[in-house]
């Protein structure tokens, strides 16, 4: 191992619980590293060699709503997700998608309804939250950051072994961050912290991923290449879910779109959930939602006579 990558073990096994209180707190991301005739986009020969095939659970949602506070924010979604779909999560700001997101990963518990997981626990998702919920403060290096994706594998007090350090490595290659290990996160570009929190979930190796709107504020070239990481995961079998406001790469890379606005506009192929009709209903019910609606009891034969 490299000596900086050396320093940055030694100092994660010398702190692995104050990082696993933090784990929560912290995130990363941008292209920049300069390896000797090395490019630092993704190494698309690497990516499928870092990756092992998964078996993702068949997800279902029945008649669920989700929210904070008794307000929901999400209305009576029902739908299923099929092991391996790449899914989209579009609509207007404020329409429920980083809460849906959240209660897929078991952050937020349902209001009403439920989510079924095909026997997977929700821990077992990873969940790459929105850039604005990562506290770059946090005193760590980069390669401890990744690290942190291997402590549900590996536990809090067991100290990463070298087949984990190995796994850390291969990820910082894959994403390009080559020579950025003993980087803090505070001296990232947005696009370095992305790939960084990209190389995160490859640690992590979970067969679902949640993506809060991943491609916020970072390059062309980083967004094509953590593109081609994502469909490397759905070549390996894994779901990909991803909520999304560039609707040029959900046309280009998402063939199914949840187009949401508290409630389901439409579920289904990309081209007609984006088509101008359903555009314009998304936007007129989230102008016409009230903030301080209170959880609301629909019968259940209304709900499923309006699906």
């Amino acid at each position: 191992m490299r000596r900086d990558a050396r320093k940055c073990a030694r100092a994660r096994r010398r702190c692995a619980v104050s990082l696993a209180a933090g784990a929560a707190d912290v995130g990363l991301g941008p292209a920049g590293c300069r390896r000797s005739g090395r490019d630092p986009a993704v190494d698309r020969r690497v990516l499928g060699a870092q990756l092992t095939p998964r078996d993702a659970p068949k997800i279902i949602l029945e008649n669920v709503t989700l929210g904070y506070e008794r307000r929901p924010a999400v209305h009576h979604l029902s739908g299923e997700i099929a092991p391996g779909d790449l899914l989209a999560v579009c609509g207007p700001n404020g329409g429920g998608k980083s809460t849906l997101l959240k209660g897929l990963a078991g952050l937020i518990a349902p209001m009403g309804g439920r989510i079924l997981r095909g026997g997977a626990k929700a821990g077992a998702f990873a969940h790459l939250p929105q850039a604005a919920e990562i506290d770059r403060t946090f005193p760590i290096c980069v390669q401890d950051f990744i690290a942190l994706g291997g402590l549900r594998r590996e536990g809090l007090f067991s100290g990463f072994g070298a087949d984990e350090d190995a796994r850390v490595e291969q990820a910082i290659d894959a994403v390009g961050l080559f020579g950025f290990e003993a980087r803090t996160l505070e001296t990232l570009s947005g696009g370095q912290m992305q790939r960084a929190l990209f190389a995160r979930l490859v640690v992590e190796d979970c067969a679902v991923i949640l993506l809060d709107e991943p491609f916020g504020a970072i390059d062309a070239a980083t967004t094509l290449d953590l593109l081609a990481l994502i469909a490397a995961w759905r070549a390996e079998g894994r779901t990909v879910i991803a909520a999304l406001h560039e609707f040029d790469i959900v046309r280009q890379a998402f063939p199914k779109t949840l187009l949401l606005a508290r409630e389901a506009i439409f579920w289904g192929d990309t081209a007609q959930a984006l088509s101008p009709e359903n555009l314009r209903k998304a936007k007129d019910m989230a102008a016409a939602y009230d903030e301080r609606a209170r959880l609301c009891e629909r019968d259940e034969a209304e709900h499923a006579d309006a699906v």
